[in-house]
């Protein structure tokens, strides 16, 4: 019977904490691979899951957090003849050299593990046209004896690592269509922080196709999640408000109070743990030290930057190896770059700013702008835009 066998990543060293990150790991499991109706064992050391389509799970798989190594296996009988049958079968196409790796977890099994090594590596010399490397092995042959069955593999594929999705609690992440925010929400997620996505349309300032497009970077995030929603702010009043009210090199330090503002209170009605962005220190004039300093004082939340410290190439990178990349440089705008002055301030003050906020009452209009958000929560039906 083929089954996916799941090794733990990170997980493994929190001690009491580990079977309660096991649990949600599997939760997250089960949510990433509806549809294909798994069913999954599992023990402090692995997982097992059996389900409908093993290749297209093993694909999903390899997205989800909390997993070092994804294994495409057999369970058999722990029967040395059907062992052997089954190792020739693994090993038929397979050239150069190769080393059995025996695990007998259940020490019921009469025969120890190095002499089960030999064995096997003495049936598969006289059987086959590979040689024995104990050392550098092309292949590795894993045998695992265990009680609730024996699993024979070869293969063992790459898993995410990190924390399963969630262990940290949710944060909400702001998601423009650039690069670095969903780089930002991938990075938050790899450390176990589930995340929902907040995004800031402007219409008829920006287009349908920036939604469309911001709804795709948030489908392709939650590919590493599974849980996302996206929660779309009408922003189109406050942002003329302040564009009339002659913010002028302030335009875009007074436009992301507001959103921090409305960041803030998303949180508290939902109650995330903490504003997360993909602000890297220096790249634009709002995310110099300076303006990072009078623009964050109006949250009263936790604000993370992943890709704080990260320059411009390393996040492109990111967004490549992710899925995103191509998605974020379709030329389509969001609110910060529609009314980006000629010459934002890079040294805001916070006085000039407190003026200019004087003279329009955001209070209110970030109320209906809050009353207002749009929650996006399947993304199967979004349009292609590549």
């Amino acid at each position: 019977m083929k089954v996916i066998l799941i090794k733990y990543g990170e997980l493994t060293t929190k001690g009491e904490n580990r079977n309660e990150f096991i649990k949600l790991l599997t939760k997250n499991i089960k949510n990433i691979l509806k549809g294909l109706n798994p069913i999954i064992e599992r023990n402090r050391v692995r997982m097992y899951i059996e389900c409908d389509d093993a290749d297209k799970a093993i694909k999903k798989l390899q997205k989800v957090f909390g997993i070092h190594g994804v294994v495409p296996a057999y369970k058999i009988e722990p029967d040395e003849k059907i062992i052997k049958e089954k190792a020739l079968e693994l090993l038929k196409n397979k050239e150069g050299t190769f080393k059995v790796e025996t695990n007998r977890a259940d020490k019921n099994y009469p025969i120890p593990s190095m002499e089960f090594n030999n064995i096997m590596g003495g049936y598969i010399l006289k059987n086959t046209n590979l040689k024995v490397d104990v050392h550098n092995p092309d292949t590795v042959l894993h045998i695992e004896i265990r009680v609730e069955g024996t699993y024979i593999y070869t293969d063992v594929i790459k898993g995410m690592g990190g924390y399963p999705v969630g262990t940290q609690g949710k944060g909400l992440l702001m998601l423009s269509g650039g690069i670095d925010s969903p780089v930002a929400g991938y990075l938050a997620l790899k450390r176990g922080i589930d995340i929902d996505c907040l995004y800031f349309e402007a219409p008829p300032h920006t287009s349908p196709e920036a939604k469309e497009k911001v709804i795709k970077l948030a489908s392709i995030v939650n590919e590493y999640s599974g849980n996302i929603r996206l929660l779309v702010v009408p922003f189109t009043k406050l942002q003329e408000e302040i564009y009339k009210n002659h913010a002028d090199t302030y335009m875009i330090t007074i436009m992301r109070r507001m959103m921090y503002r409305i960041a803030s209170e998303v949180c508290h009605k939902n109650h995330y743990k903490a504003i997360i962005n993909g602000e890297s220190i220096g790249q634009v004039a709002s995310q110099t030290l300076d303006s990072i300093n009078v623009i964050e004082c109006v949250a009263d939340m936790p604000i993370i930057r992943p890709v704080a410290c990260m320059d411009k190439l390393e996040i492109i990178d990111v967004a490549k190896n992710i899925g995103t990349y191509e998605t974020s440089i379709l030329p389509y705008e969001d609110c910060c770059t529609i009314f980006l002055p000629k010459h934002p301030v890079i040294k805001p003050k916070l006085d000039k700013c407190l003026a200019i906020e004087k003279r329009f009452d955001f209070e209110s209009l970030i109320e209906e702008t809050i009353n207002g958000i749009e929650i996006i929560d399947d993304f199967s039906h979004n349009t292609d835009l590549l």
